[in-house]
């Protein structure tokens, strides 16, 4: 199997926590042929979709430690065509340029690529999540997204809650989420100018949810796979912050998904594969829906830990399927195949 993974630059992992060098590592140790790029490296050449990829040279057994695996590793750099890989696995930070999908759309019917192109058109960002049809609101918190400052106080105003969530439509590992207060009003109009107007020239989404109770407590990451969860944990927020994610100082510990969680997951898990979101990571409080992280969720490394489990191993076994099953059913369509099978019945 031939598989590219399209993701932040390789100078950018951490070895002790990344999720992707996690998955790399096992397709490299079972011997499939593996090249890293980046979204700034795609181009098209001839009506042919390229990037200049790094290939791994597996020609010696790979360390057993990802430590070691991420310093031993050699590169080869080659302009590839990427329409002969059989997997591409898309690992970038969201959120997406659209750009990268326009690159990709040539190849989405010759290879399988994890997630699907269209699915990412639409999830790739927050509001994927905010416009869930949940009108009982059974699986998540009341949420509204808008640029109009003005709305965005009525909507406090007018909420029955106290606190609020809010964060940037385009933010991940917790960057920005705050709790806002009605009986700090006079500081939010500020806030809600800065979050609009942070960048110069340019204004900027906003998303405000409903505080769950129980936020304070943390958040459940759970690890969705074809529609199935594989793995979860935990998060809790370190004292005197309301963000759980690893990388803004949360800790982790074990967790055994509930009822409602397994309801919500079925349900959740059902829209993804339909829109073809086969790997995911999804985020509970109180089992409900925060968000949906299509591009590149972590928390590989410590549910391994903490269940003494390795999830890049299910990962790879489904590809590996997935892989074998198209394979068979281009043998299966194959013209020589028809013609042969058209010659046995005369």
């Amino acid at each position: 199997m031939k598989i590219c993974f399209i993701m932040y630059p390789w100078e950018r992992v951490n070895p002790a926590q990344d999720s992707t060098i996690r998955i790399i590592h096992e397709a490299v140790k079972r011997g499939h042929e593996v090249a890293i790029t980046h979204t700034a490296n795609l181009t098209i050449r001839d009506s042919v979709t390229l990037s200049l990829c790094k290939w791994i040279d597996s020609a010696d057994k790979p360390p057993k430690s990802i430590k070691a695996f991420y310093r031993e590793i050699q590169f080869k750099p080659e302009m590839s065509p990427l329409g002969e890989f059989d997997v591409i696995f898309m690992r970038d930070n969201p959120p997406l340029d659209n750009l990268v999908l326009n690159f990709l759309d040539s190849i989405k019917d010759d290879v399988f690529i994890i997630n699907d192109v269209n699915g990412l058109r639409e999830a790739n960002n927050k509001i994927y999540t905010a416009a869930y049809y949940d009108p009982e609101r059974e699986l998540i918190p009341a949420t509204h997204v808008s640029k109009n400052l003005d709305y965005l106080l009525r909507i406090i105003q007018e909420s029955d809650q106290d606190k609020m969530i809010m964060k940037p439509l385009d933010g991940f590992g917790g960057s920005g989420v705050i709790v806002i207060e009605k009986s700090a009003m006079h500081n939010i109009r500020s806030l809600l100018d800065f979050y609009i107007h942070r960048e110069k020239g340019k204004s900027n989404y906003v998303i405000l949810q409903d505080y769950i109770e129980g936020a304070e407590e943390g958040d459940v990451r759970v690890i969705m796979l074809n529609g199935e969860p594989i793995g979860a944990l935990r998060r809790r927020p370190p004292a005197g912050d309301v963000r759980s994610n690893i990388s803004a100082g949360g800790t982790v510990e074990r967790y055994r998904l509930t009822k409602q969680d397994k309801i919500l997951c079925k349900r959740i898990g059902e829209k993804l594969v339909k829109d073809g979101i086969y790997y995911a990571g999804l985020d509970l409080i109180n089992s409900k829906l925060i968000e949906i992280n299509v591009l590149s969720p972590g928390t590989l490394k410590d549910i391994n830990a903490l269940y003494k489990v390795k999830l890049q191993e299910k990962i790879l076994d489904y590809l590996e399927k997935v892989v074998e099953s198209r394979n068979q059913l281009k043998e299966d369509f194959r013209p020589e195949s028809l013609y042969d099978d058209a010659n046995t019945e005369s």
